[in-house]
């Protein structure tokens, strides 16, 4: 995000702190997703609301109008708090949304005491289609029907996850706004980890790590990053020894296979 835009997403997220507080974080959640699907759907409409040459109660009374009778009092309270503000570029007020509408699910979430278990279903279920081609394709498919691929989703977390995960996972494949299905799950996972003032380490090893060194690795990583970090595993037989560590778009590779390819490079010039 632009810098100039920075101290509007902190207002804009003040605003969604106030309505969350006497608000249904589900019916915020959807409320703010519909505004963000409008917002993607008209370029002209989201440059409207970022014209800062635009008085103030000009734009947010263009938003009343827009969205007065499609969203409840508190997504309109939040969206009446975006529109008020300074943008650097349209597509961040966008983007400000979704991460609005993001953070109201993982706060239902939280309230319902299913935080750790929204986060650990994300990354399982980003990892089960990454190791399905067919699923991926399906899922990714920017042609296919976005109604079709949520549909798929419920289908097949039905039963077997939170509320919160099911909304967002459909969310991800009917709405992915231009990004790679993982990057969009990434997103989601990286404010479910700031919300909970942590880090997220995504940790590739070629075998599962036992209990003593998962916790040396974590005591590692906190002290390098001075913060909480959660550790989400994942075993890859490809990486043959070592792990490979992923902190947001930091990575540590220690695995043989990075050593194998470096030494292939040497030797072949490539």
């Amino acid at each position: 995000m632009h810098g100039g835009s920075r101290a509007a997403y902190a207002e804009g997220e003040k605003a969604l702190g106030a309505a969350l507080s006497d608000a249904d974080p589900a019916a915020l959640g959807d409320d703010l997703f519909g505004v963000v699907g409008v917002l993607d759907g008209s370029a002209s409409l989201r440059r409207a609301f970022a014209d800062s040459a635009r008085d103030e109660a000009d734009r947010q009374a263009l938003a009343r109008q827009i969205f007065g009778t499609r969203v409840g009092a508190p997504a309109m309270a939040v969206v009446d708090a975006v529109v008020a503000q300074r943008w650097a570029e349209d597509r961040d007020l966008a983007d400000s949304v979704e991460s609005f509408a993001v953070q109201a699910v993982l706060a239902g979430a939280e309230r319902a005491g299913r935080a750790d278990q929204v986060e650990d279903e994300l990354f399982r279920f980003e990892r089960t289609v990454a190791a399905n081609p067919q699923l991926r394709d399906t899922l990714s498919t920017r042609n296919a029907d976005a109604d079709g691929k949520a549909g798929l989703v419920q289908r097949l977390l039905d039963g077997k996850a939170t509320p919160e995960t099911v909304r967002l996972a459909r969310q991800a494949v009917a709405q992915p706004r231009g990004r790679r299905l993982d990057r969009t799950f990434e997103e989601y996972l990286r404010l479910a980890a700031i919300r909970r003032d942590e880090l997220t380490a995504v940790v590739t090893s070629a075998v599962p790590l036992d209990a003593q060194q998962e916790e040396r690795l974590r005591s590692a990583l906190e002290g390098l990053y001075a913060t909480t970090v959660t550790i989400q595993a994942v075993v890859d037989p490809r990486v043959v020894g070592g792990v490979h560590v992923r902190v947001g778009d930091e990575v540590i590779d220690g695995t043989i296979l990075r050593r194998i390819n470096e030494a292939r490079r040497h030797i072949t010039g490539t």
